[in-house]
């Protein structure tokens, strides 16, 4: 035997029986098992079959594409914000190489606009949104997610309620009054709209213990845990800022944006006041508000 093949059913050996495994089954089930194959690997039939039109209109194809597109951008973003989270011995450089790449994700999502802004027509996404209500893009509970993976919960607190709620107020009261409750909650009264109520029968358990998950595991909780020396890394610093902006400002105005040239004035299909509901100088989200001056708190979404 080379000794190059030596080497290999050495390393094969010490790795199943590092597991308590008997390295001749796994090797003996080699003999039988298929060749891998593209399709077998990625699914592609799988994946092609899960647009589903509800309309006549061509270009609702574009639309429900579009979205799950970004379903599967959102998921790659979860899984680089979670290697962090669930890291014991987080370094500068590997914080900072996650957020770029979770940047980089978002500025795909930005740009991406163009796509469905430029790549419907209107007259066809004002006959298929109305098939739509009450459904919204509102509704992605894996957007959430990251909201709540990459900060504390004060930070996505609606902002006229931010001071009375702090670290012992009960999940179940600040998931009452997180940010985006404005877009199908009348704070007054307390009456929900069928959006809302919709995606809370849905969710609302499952992102409740996301938020318990992530209280001391989040992107900024971690990164106020690092050391002095750590945290004042300057490649480390801008990436967080980079994130920070790209998701809250870039990523929020491209969909502001693109959502302005269908529809007007009109109301989302969810029935949100989406134009307040969406526009950063609105809501303030910022994760890491510690990172900016006053001067850019102060002016946050003001500018675009």
């Amino acid at each position: 035997m080379a000794d190059v093949q030596k080497e290999i059913i050495s390393r094969i050996e010490e790795k199943y029986k590092a597991i308590d495994q008997n390295p001749d089954v796994h090797l003996e089930g080699l003999v039988w098992a298929n060749p891998i194959t593209y399709w077998d690997y990625i699914l592609p039939d799988a994946l092609l079959g899960l647009q589903i039109q509800r309309t006549t209109q061509p270009d609702e194809m574009v639309f429900i594409m579009y979205h799950q597109i970004n379903e599967l951008l959102f998921k790659m973003i979860l899984w680089e914000i979670n290697q962090v989270s669930n890291n014991v011995d987080v370094t500068a450089p590997f914080f900072t190489e996650k957020l770029m790449r979770v940047s980089r994700y978002f500025d795909m999502l930005s740009s991406s606009f163009n796509i469905m802004g430029d790549g419907m027509d209107k007259a066809q996404y004002m006959n298929f949104r109305n098939t739509l209500t009450p459904a919204s893009g509102f509704q992605s509970a894996q957007y959430r997610q990251i909201e709540i993976a990459s900060t504390e919960l004060i930070n996505l607190i609606d902002y006229r309620f931010r001071a009375t709620i702090d670290r012992n107020t009960p999940y179940e009261h600040a998931f009452e009054h997180m940010y985006w409750q404005a877009a199908g909650k009348d704070h007054i009264t307390g009456k929900k709209n069928t959006l809302l109520v919709n995606f809370e029968k849905r969710y609302k358990t499952e992102l409740i213990s996301k938020m318990k998950d992530y209280n001391t595991t989040n992107l900024w909780t971690r990164f106020k845990q690092l050391p002095e020396a750590v945290k004042n890394d300057a490649e480390l610093i801008k990436a967080m800022r980079h994130y920070d902006y790209t998701v809250n400002v870039s990523w929020v105005m491209a969909h502001y944006h693109a959502a302005g040239k269908y529809l007007g004035n009109a109301e989302a299909t969810g029935g949100s006041d989406w134009r307040k509901y969406m526009h950063p100088k609105y809501q303030r989200r910022i994760f890491f508000p510690e990172l900016w001056s006053k001067n850019e708190l102060e002016n946050w979404g003001n500018n675009v």
